[in-house]
């Protein structure tokens, strides 16, 4: 089958399209017609190289966290499940989403949401489920609290401005000036140019969510009396000083620096599922790509300037098709 793979740790060039073994199914799993999956920044990060003590020197090295896509087959332990159902979920702490087929537990993945394409879906995914955990389970954002959304233009900002709106915040959103109308039409109440404005001049919130990874002591200093911050990017740049923080945040009690390695379940993607039927929350997708553009579609995240998400659409050979 197709799968984005890359043989060295390098720029965007070092990936192409090329052929691996369909997975094993095992009898606790159900085998996933992918149609679509997107470009996330800690891929970025594992292709260039910046994590090689977690993601190792084996190559091939693929890239894919979400999915959206159909059941093609089911294992004989699984129940509840069947051929044709569609679906949405993530790999976990793997990648190799962006591939015809994936292989995974019912725990990752639940039914996709029923008005959304799977462009549409999987551009949620991420964004959907990170944002649900940080500022509901991590923070206990309440309504009427103040929020600031570092990054709001961005694939896990863009959810993320609109799930704080669903609970009740008052969300004051950073972004680049030519997104301004992009992230007030999000819901943001109050947006500021990051490239202009200073932390100093933000004011205070009782929760700060940083997708940026940079200044975390700058951010930090925004908080209320009993204020949060979460943290879902780090400066890779300066990793041992930006985790150092982040740890070292603790002392601060309940004024630390939260931070989590998102390892989303069925119950969280059917929550989202939910949201994203009744219009709580909607698709943000920047650009469609195709698998043999996944070059492109890795290089257009890392200039920025991006409004939601890039997309990967696959279009899967059938499996009577496949010799592998």
């Amino acid at each position: 089958m197709r799968a984005a793979l890359y043989d060295r740790y390098g720029p965007p060039e070092v990936l192409y399209e090329g052929k691996v073994p369909m997975p094993d199914v095992k009898p606790d799993q159900v085998l996933i017609r992918v149609q679509a999956t997107t470009v996330n920044g800690g891929e970025l990060y594992g292709r260039a190289g910046k994590v090689r003590l977690v993601t190792g020197s084996r190559f091939p090295q693929r890239v894919g966290i979400d999915y959206a896509g159909e059941i093609a087959a089911v294992g004989p332990g699984v129940t509840g499940w069947h051929e044709g159902d569609l679906v949405w979920g993530a790999m976990g702490r793997s990648f190799g989403s962006a591939a015809e087929y994936v292989a995974v537990h019912p725990r990752q993945f639940s039914l996709a949401p029923r008005n959304l394409t799977p462009v549409e879906a999987v551009s949620l995914l991420a964004g959907g489920t990170t944002s649900i955990t940080a500022l509901r389970d991590k923070a206990r954002l309440a309504p009427g609290e103040r929020l600031l959304v570092r990054g709001a233009s961005g694939g896990v900002g863009s959810v993320a401005v609109q799930i704080g709106k669903l609970f009740g915040a008052h969300v004051t959103a950073l972004a680049g000036a030519s997104n301004f109308d992009f992230v007030r039409d999000l819901g943001a109440d109050e947006v500021f140019d990051y490239r202009t404005t200073p932390p100093s001049a933000l004011g205070s919130y009782d929760v700060v969510l940083d997708t940026v990874g940079t200044q975390h002591p700058d951010y930090r200093r925004l908080l209320a009396p009993g204020g949060r911050m979460v943290a879902v990017a780090f400066d890779i740049g300066r990793l041992p000083a930006s985790l150092g923080y982040i740890v070292g945040s603790a002392v601060f009690g309940r004024r630390r620096v939260r931070f989590f390695s998102g390892n989303p379940r069925h119950e969280l993607f059917a929550e989202l599922a939910r949201h994203a039927e009744s219009g709580d929350v909607r698709p943000v997708v920047d650009t469609v790509h195709s698998l043999a553009g996944i070059a492109d579609a890795h290089r257009a995240l890392e200039a920025g300037g991006v409004r939601g998400k890039h997309v990967i659409q696959l279009d899967p050979t059938p499996l009577d098709h496949l010799s592998g």
